[in-house]
């Protein structure tokens, strides 16, 4: 037997479509510039996740790859090279 709930997947940003309510919510939404701190909605998303893991601060990232490039950033120098496996996300093959 099927069940009746919709299944939500975060494999990927574009992979679950948002729903009617939540493209209201978007809609509806009260907005501000996030690079000057002006965004309520991404203000509040990150005092709540620093608060939740008992940090100082968060920053939102908006996708999987923005997360990975901050994350190899934070421990690299630009330019620097990293060590990834061939089924790593952010793998990527030369020539």
């Amino acid at each position: 037997m099927q069940s009746k709930e919709k299944i939500i997947d975060l494999r990927s940003d574009t992979v679950t479509k948002p729903t009617p309510a939540m493209r209201k919510a978007m809609a509806e939404a009260e907005v501000g510039d996030d690079v000057y701190g002006e965004d309520p909605s991404i203000n509040r998303l990150q005092a709540i996740a620093a608060e939740m893991t008992g940090k100082e601060a968060s920053i939102f990232a908006t996708s999987g790859t923005q997360s990975n490039l901050l994350a190899l950033l934070s421990h690299c120098e630009r330019g620097d090279e990293y060590i990834a496996g061939q089924q790593a996300h952010a793998y990527a093959k030369k020539g």
